[in-house]
């Protein structure tokens, strides 16, 4: 049996490789194009990999393939539809990563929150002891203990995240993005409430078609608010975002959709956490740009 690691050198070099001479031929790249994948690939029974995408073209000539193992959790690098169609096996690993995830997920909330990087570069700066009252109050932060932590994702990583902030003492809610998942000892909202409600918000999901879309949309308004609200462009996303709540969440009308418009705007959470994902600015404009949807709906009416 062929095995081919086709991006060893993406899950570092200190790992012993060894155990799969085991069950056949064992062939090690550190990195592969696509191109190159294609080539490596072909006389594969097994494909190893981790950042690869496995895909028509990459595995065209891959005609006697039978399995590919993941060396991750996520899988949105997986063609699934055309493995199924080749009657192509796969597997990942999952819940390897839960607690490395988890402290990682903290490590970067700290960073945010207490402003780390400006008090380190203040500290270094010797403007610190250079105080003559020792203080410094001009990047201030809060303490956690209290605020509304918001998780979109409640799976084994999303779980462990909520126990270490309830235990900071926040008060944990999520979003399910299956739909499917129902924790008793947190409370499970809807998209917007979690946005509105939340003072941090974690997205601990799988890559998804359903979940691709999440925060990309704000995002994509971000880079086009320097342009009038009733242009083309932001009216073309007022749409695609009124699309994507009613495939994903729920039938978003019209109606629906202009108190979404002015939520963003009006509510405080609501609007820092989309003026996060498209900097300063965004909640506003989307508020702006649904607002004007509902006037030109209006003229169009009266016409």
């Amino acid at each position: 049996m062929n095995i081919v690691f086709l991006d060893a050198d993406t899950i570092g070099r200190d790992i012993d490789l060894s155990m799969f001479e085991k069950s056949g031929h064992v062939t090690v790249y550190g990195f592969s194009s696509k191109e190159e994948m294609r080539e490596r690939a072909a006389d594969a029974d097994v494909l190893i990999l981790n950042k690869m995408q496995a895909d028509a073209y990459t595995l065209e000539k891959a005609s006697h393939l039978k399995l590919i193992c993941v060396t991750a959790t996520g899988t949105n690098n997986l063609d699934k539809n055309y493995l199924a169609q080749r009657n192509i096996e796969w597997r990942n690993v999952a819940g390897y990563s839960t607690e490395c995830v988890t402290q990682h997920t903290f490590a970067m909330l700290f960073y945010l929150l207490e402003k780390l990087a400006y008090y380190d570069n203040y500290v270094k700066s010797e403007a610190y002891v250079n105080n003559t009252t020792f203080t410094h109050f001009s990047n201030v932060f809060h303490e956690l203990y209290g605020m509304t932590w918001g998780i979109i994702g409640l799976g084994a990583i999303g779980r462990r995240v909520a126990q270490i902030a309830a235990a900071f003492g926040c008060h944990v809610i999520y979003f399910s993005t299956s739909g499917k998942n129902n924790n008793p000892d947190y409370s499970r909202v809807s998209f917007d409430d979690l946005l509105s409600r939340s003072d941090i918000v974690s997205v601990h999901a799988p890559l998804t078609e359903k979940t691709e879309g999440l925060m990309e949309i704000f995002a994509q308004a971000g880079q086009i608010r320097h342009l009038s609200p009733a242009s083309q462009e932001a009216q073309a996303l007022t749409e695609k975002l009124r699309g994507f709540i009613s495939e994903n969440f729920y039938n978003c009308t019209e109606e629906v959709f202009q108190g979404l418009g002015q939520l963003y705007k009006a509510d405080q959470r609501f609007q820092e956490n989309i003026d996060r994902a498209g900097g300063k600015g965004t909640a506003d404009f989307v508020s702006q740009a649904i607002s004007v949807r509902k006037a030109g709906a209006e003229l169009v009416a009266i016409l």
